[in-house]
């Protein structure tokens, strides 16, 4: 069952389009009742509905045959925008139904109170995409039981989820290669999501990710969206080119003085698959064994085959998160526990990076785009 469900991607897609359509007739309901010309109402409620249909449709890879990439991811945010403003609208009207005709002072409180939950989305939308491409480098302290001495201290750069598209362009992404060369990192990871769709700039984003730098050289995993872009041959090989290697059910091993580092490497791990199968033979006893997993739920499997650390990303950190009682609301807690930054369970950990780019809106709120550098230190 849920294999069908993801099939038509109920989540968040279809949820998605069923929540629009219904505060859609929600609203339609409230202006045919309050306005006698109803034939603007029903030409708007059916662009609405076009709209948010095809915001659904462009989910799948045959209907995005049909219109130019750029098209089709404007189209697809817009009907996400359009969803999260009927939600803001569909609030409104909860307080201009309440706002009482026999007293003013009180009725304008109320009127004010709606168009202010009306707007909100549309001011956080616009927010957000400001700040989506405000890159920052994250400094994280990456603790590790039993470190060799010749391990602490050194320094890893992660860049992750660069979704170089319609969203990012190539002069932005300049902008972090450089942060994260400046960091001046030992060793250098790129954890999947080069690109967000089949269209999009690929050869641009190699281009950039060519002037990476690190002393000891730059590795890589794949991510669910080179899948979707039928692009994981085309990385790995032009990748090779310009000197990163991307581990698909591979590892390598890095010597630093008497110690030993190996880092293994897998393609993206398909949400309730069997994870990491094969990946025991992967470990070098005696080595610190580190796995490079661009979707952060296999890390259970990992900690359990033996594997030290984790690193991720996928998440986006929500993307768009909301703290409420300390707790974080966003997107992607409904596909992991592990969103965003370092967890840690007896002597293994996992980190996972909140990444650069953006899908679906151009907006990041509350988290911002990062670039990782992981210290490792002994505890």
């Amino acid at each position: 069952m849920v294999a069908v469900l993801l099939r038509v991607h109920f989540f968040p897609g279809l949820c998605l389009l069923l929540l629009g359509l219904g505060l859609q007739f929600h609203v339609l309901g409230w202006l045919s009742r309050r306005y006698s010309q109803r034939g603007w109402v029903l030409t708007g409620a059916w662009a609405s509905t076009i709209l948010l249909l095809l915001g659904y449709l462009l989910d799948f890879q045959l209907a995005q045959r049909f219109l130019p990439v750029g098209w089709w991811t404007w189209l697809e945010c817009a009907a996400l925008v359009e969803t999260m403003w009927l939600i803001g609208l569909s609030g409104a009207l909860l307080f201009w139904r309440r706002a009482p005709q026999f007293d003013p002072a009180r009725r304008r409180m109320l009127q004010a109170a709606g168009a202010a939950v009306c707007a909100l989305p549309l001011v956080g939308t616009g927010f957000g995409i400001v700040r989506r491409n405000d890159f920052r480098v994250s400094e994280v302290s990456l603790p590790v039981p039993h470190l060799p001495k010749d391990l602490d201290g050194l320094r890893i750069v992660q860049i992750t989820d660069i979704h170089l598209s319609e969203f990012m362009s190539e002069r932005e992404f300049a902008v972090a290669i450089d942060m994260a060369n400046e960091a001046r990192a030992n060793l250098a990871l790129v954890t999947g999501d080069l690109i967000t769709r089949r269209g999009d700039p690929l050869d641009a984003c190699l281009r950039q990710l060519a002037r990476l730098r690190a002393d000891a050289g730059i590795l890589g995993c794949l991510g669910n969206h080179e899948v979707y872009a039928d692009a994981e041959d085309y990385v790995t090989t032009e990748g090779r080119r310009i000197g990163i290697d991307f581990l698909r059910h591979q590892s390598k091993v890095f010597r630093f003085g008497n110690a030993a580092i190996n880092f293994a490497g897998v393609d993206y791990q398909k949400m309730h698959s069997r994870y990491l199968v094969g990946a025991d033979r992967l470990i070098v006893p005696g080595a610190l064994n580190i796995m490079l997993s661009h979707n952060p739920d296999v890390y259970p499997v990992a900690a359990a085959l033996g594997y030290d650390v984790t690193i991720a990303g996928h998440t986006h950190g929500g993307q768009v998160d909301f703290e409420i009682l300390h707790q974080h609301m966003n997107v992607a807690r409904y596909f992991t526990p592990y969103v965003r930054g370092l967890y840690r369970h007896e002597k293994s950990s996992v980190y996972v990076s909140s990444g650069l780019g953006t899908i679906g809106v151009p907006v990041r709120i509350g988290v911002p785009p990062e670039i990782s550098v992981l210290r490792l230190c002994a505890t």
